[in-house]
């Protein structure tokens, strides 16, 4: 049935045949033109649903709803009178007719005819690939069955090690299956990545718990009829029971070539600068498309080709394709990657490498001889760079007098060694993937038609994409009303028009202790999930009252005391200073989870954790473990977590300082302290930094004198290195320092903002950090000082606040009207303990 309108006179018809992301900005491109009423829009999609993000697929494993991840509802399409067929393959074209019917029998005239067809995964020549439990990773659909086998799966291979291997190995290691990525190359990404970095990026995948097996050319996939092993040209073998495969792209142009259009030789339409086949009726766009001997796998060139195409059918322009840049970005399972330019150096050029293979990070960039100009390079483990890095590339912008500095520092305090994106010409790509330049976002701030990052996005759709562009948007907006002269307003939400910094002096200076008191006071509204968590935050860091209190305005894991895992059961982590702990104290833990059948795991903070946990039964664990004299770690909180320490002058040969005490005391005066994001600390007792001190938010290294104070690092998405602030400390001062810098950090900071993103936009750097906490400054150390006097004296455990008192002991159950279990909790065995089971 169609969904257009009906007008008196014909009007022509644009069929499209496929409905992935390429079609679908065709179509948002189409409508958006004025002339688009003359022409009936008829798009034929073979899935049956209407075009989704396949950029981030992945996410479906997560849980993602399938609606969420949808570019245009059915009622879009409705809406901007485009007729959309789901579940309706074209499986036939007719070129004198100009018709093309489906596998429905469906036929459908057309004057112009667009294949987006897109690609099909490419499938290696294996024996026993037909097998059950050999997978491609493409669709909604294709997901589906992987997740439905893998409940009776404990091992799975990815073949493929290049972007859409790693991002199906993703998908496999998040369905709780152990993980095998295999490739035929000698290292992983070998089109985006040299030797070296690829090095550290499958040091790092390995580290995750990801097996890389590269050279490796399967010729069997071995089994009665489902999966069991697979064998390789070497003779090697690796066990598995359930493989996905994500060896590259195929284009879908066998429509093109039963009709004799001009197909490359290893596929794809052949297609003039313009996208015209050799049908001058017929367009190609996207992975089908082949222009000038190349096929594009990104859907940024998918885009241009789509605005092409459309320009000449609604405005007569003369515009063509002259291809596009390859350089991309992405975090493949939490490790950030990114390839731009020229990044093997193929040009006449020289390289500049710094490669840290203890921290896994590794930057190479290439210049030119004369040290003028970036030509590419390549960015592992730390991308933070690479949108400055990209725009040096493509606006030919000259490099500084020094460019090692681009990669090694100093930086200037926006992160790119004194260049911001103000000095880019307004010429400059943004937005790569809607061809979005800095002028013309600019513009539009400039003329007040957008008011916030919203706005942009929604009135150029810059950063709707693959995302990458969105750190540059937001100080496009910042620093253009800061040349407007206008002050830039942090708010919190439509709720509280209020920075955070603003909120939190407010609510000191009035007394306030509760939301309703804040929102009465100084909001608007009944609140919403984003000032809520904020206004906790704020509350908790000034008063040190019970969290509890707060429970309604609490996400999950404070609301509970623990941090809800996949599954649905808790996590219970007690503190353990400096990971030091008693044999009897381990005995209890021990006990106590073989008592509750709980999954123990020895973390990398020095702890041990307890997982499988029902809610019910927290206050009954916390109960035993405040009786045998542990406390709430924190894990579940923005607050501290740990203070790990190596054995130092106690045990080691090295050590120079008895750095397991001095964490023992530094994680006890801090500990439940509240802010904005969480706090990580070590203390190292001499400087071969056993404790990785230096990449925490704050970290103590002893010396022969006594301690250096570093602060502001952290590890997690971006890894940072902490920087000195004083050096050669006796441990009081030491102390004092810290209260200060943590208390100005809890007082200043946004929400959710780590010390080390804090610390990149303060103003002066280090050196206005060192005048406030050492050399008071702004004259508020002694105020800095009550305040943290005032958490240590408040401090109380969480955990045992709720163990005694039966009202706050009452919410811990799975439903609300029943003393029940959840008896929905699955669990499978691995290695002797319980995991949870995989999501169906």
């Amino acid at each position: 049935m169609e969904t257009g309108k009906k007008s008196k006179t014909k009007k022509k018809n644009i069929v499209v045949i496929g409905n992935g992301m390429v079609s679908y900005k065709f179509c948002e491109k189409f409508v958006s033109k004025p002339k688009a009423s003359s022409y009936n829009l008829i798009v034929l999609g073979e899935e049956p649903r209407p075009a989704y993000d396949r950029v981030h697929l992945s996410e479906y494993f997560n849980g993602m709803n399938p609606e969420k991840l949808t570019l245009g509802s059915l009622e879009w399409y409705a809406e901007n009178d485009i007729q959309l067929y789901v579940g309706q393959l074209a499986t036939h074209i007719d070129v004198t007719n100009k018709t093309v019917t489906t596998d429905k029998g469906r036929i459908f005239t057309y004057d112009k005819l667009i294949m987006a067809t897109g690609s099909a995964p490419f499938v290696p020549a294996i024996d026993g690939v037909e097998k059950d439990g050999v997978f491609v990773y493409r669709t909604i659909e294709d997901l589906d069955l992987m997740l439905s086998y893998a409940k009776r799966a404990k091992k799975a291979a990815v073949i493929g090690g290049g972007l859409l291997g790693l991002e199906a190995a993703k998908a496999v290691k998040d369905l709780g299956l152990e993980t095998h990525v295999v490739e035929f190359a000698p290292r992983l990404m070998p089109r985006q990545l040299d030797d070296a970095g690829a090095r550290i990026l499958k040091e790092k995948l390995e580290a995750l718990g990801i097996w890389i097996h590269t050279d490796k050319n399967t010729t069997l996939i071995d089994g009665d009829q489902h999966v069991s092993k697979m064998i390789f040209t070497d003779d090697s073998t690796l066990d598995v029971d359930m493989i996905v495969i994500s060896a590259g792209i195929v284009p879908r142009d066998e429509l093109a070539r039963k009709i004799g259009l001009e197909t490359g030789p290893r596929g794809g339409i052949v297609v003039d600068e313009k996208m015209r086949s050799s049908n001058p009726d017929i367009y190609a766009i996207g992975e089908v498309a082949l222009v000038n001997n190349m096929t594009y796998g990104l859907v940024g060139p998918g885009y241009d080709m789509a605005e092409v195409v459309v320009k000449q059918l609604l405005t007569g322009e003369e515009t063509s394709f002259s291809g596009a840049d390859l350089s991309t970005k992405l975090k493949l399972i939490g490790v950030d990657v990114a390839s731009f330019g020229d990044a093997f150096c193929e040009q006449e050029g020289r390289s500049i490498v710094y490669e840290d293979r203890a921290k896994g990070i590794y930057k190479r960039i290439n210049i030119t001889e004369d040290g003028k100009y970036i030509l590419g390079g390549i960015l592992v483990g730390d991308a933070e760079d690479y949108n400055m890095l990209l725009q040096r590339v493509t606006n030919r912008i000259k490099l500084p007098e020094n460019p090692e500095e681009l990669i090694l520092g100093p930086r200037g305090s926006d992160g790119n060694s004194g260049m911001g994106v103000m000095d880019l010409p307004d010429e400059a790509l943004i937005c790569t993937c809607e061809n979005i330049t800095k002028g013309t976002i600019c513009d539009l701030i400039k003329a007040e038609k957008v008011n916030d990052i919203s706005g942009i996005k929604a009135c150029t759709k810059a950063g709707t994409g693959c995302g990458g562009c969105a750190p540059m948007l937001n100080d496009l907006y910042t620093e253009t009303l800061k040349s407007m002269g206008k002050e830039v307003k942090k708010r919190i939400c439509e709720h509280l028009e209020l920075s955070r910094q603003e909120l939190y002096h407010l609510v000191k200076i009035n007394g306030l202790r509760t939301y309703n008191e804040v929102l009465d006071n100084f909001g608007q509204g009944d609140g919403c999930e984003i000032c809520k968590p904020v206004v906790a935050s704020v509350l908790a860091s000034l008063w040190n009252d019970v969290i509890q209190k707060q429970c309604h305005i609490q996400d999950t894991n404070d609301r509970f005391l623990a941090n809800i895992q996949r599954g649905g059961s808790y996590s219970v982590v007690p503190r353990v200073p400096g990971g030091e702990i008693t044999p009897d104290k381990l005995i209890v833990i021990g006990e106590l989870a073989k008592k509750y059948d709980l999954y123990c795991k020895i973390t990398g903070g020095q702890r041990i954790d307890l997982f499988g946990a029902k809610v019910n039964d927290l206050p009954k664990i916390w109960e035993e473990l405040v009786e045998a004299g542990f406390e709430s770690g924190h894990a579940y909180g923005k607050a501290l977590r740990t203070v790990k320490s190596c054995v130092g002058s106690t045990w080691c040969r090295y050590g120079v300082q008895d750095s397991v005490s001095f964490a023992i005391e530094v994680e006890n005066r801090y500990k439940g302290l509240r802010s904005p994001h969480k706090l990580k600390s070590a203390v190292s007792g001499c400087t071969r930094e056993c404790a990785e001190a230096q990449s925490k938010d704050f970290g103590i290294i002893a010396t022969d004198k006594g301690w250096n104070l570093y602060v502001c690092g952290n590890g997690g998405t971006k890894p940072q290195h902490a920087v000195l602030l004083a050096a050669d400390l006796d441990k009081e001062t030491c102390i004092l320092y810290i209260d200060r810098f943590l208390m100005f950090y809890i007082k200043t900071a946004e929400p959710l903002q780590r010390t080390a993103p804090w610390f990149n936009k303060l103003e002066g750097g280090i050196d206005y950090l060192r005048d406030v906490i050492i050399h008071d400054s702004l004259g508020i150390c002694e105020e800095l000082e009550k305040q943290m006097a005032h958490h240590v004296a408040t401090y109380h455990c969480e955990w045992k606040e709720v163990v005694e008192n039966e009202e706050r002991r009452k919410p811990f159950k799975h439903y609300a009207n029943s003393e029940e279990e959840d008896e929905t909790l699955e669990f499978v065995d691995v290695r002797g303990q319980k995991i949870p089971a995989p999501w169906d």
